[in-house]
């Protein structure tokens, strides 16, 4: 996996742990450190991979407001994506405890 391709996981799957709290996107974009245009770009495409539905606010005055939800398919990607990235993290931190285990050593 490339550095790109992780990152993009990354964000899909940061954006569907998160997308029940969506107030909006201006919100959502300054809470994980984006553009509005990205997260709009990145929510859109997660659409159209069928990931998330919208819904209008019914009551809402700004009828331009939406309610962001996972689909049924959207809870097995973000199950697969957050079991990948667990994996990644593990081997990560095995590495990280072997070259700590060879710093002790030459530091004996």
């Amino acid at each position: 996996m490339t550095h790109k391709e992780r990152e993009e996981k990354e964000l899909n799957l940061t954006i569907l742990r998160e997308i029940n709290q969506i107030s909006d996107q201006k919100s959502l974009a300054k809470r994980l450190g984006f553009s509005v245009g990205k997260v709009n770009y990145v929510l859109n495409e997660l659409i159209k991979k069928g990931l998330i539905k919208t819904e209008n606010f019914v009551k809402s005055k700004n009828k331009r407001g939406y309610k962001y939800l996972l689909t049924p398919k959207g809870i097995e990607e973000k199950i697969k994506l957050t079991k990948a990235f667990i994996e990644i993290k593990k081997k990560e931190y095995e590495e990280l405890k072997k070259e700590l285990d060879l710093i002790k050593k030459d530091d004996l």
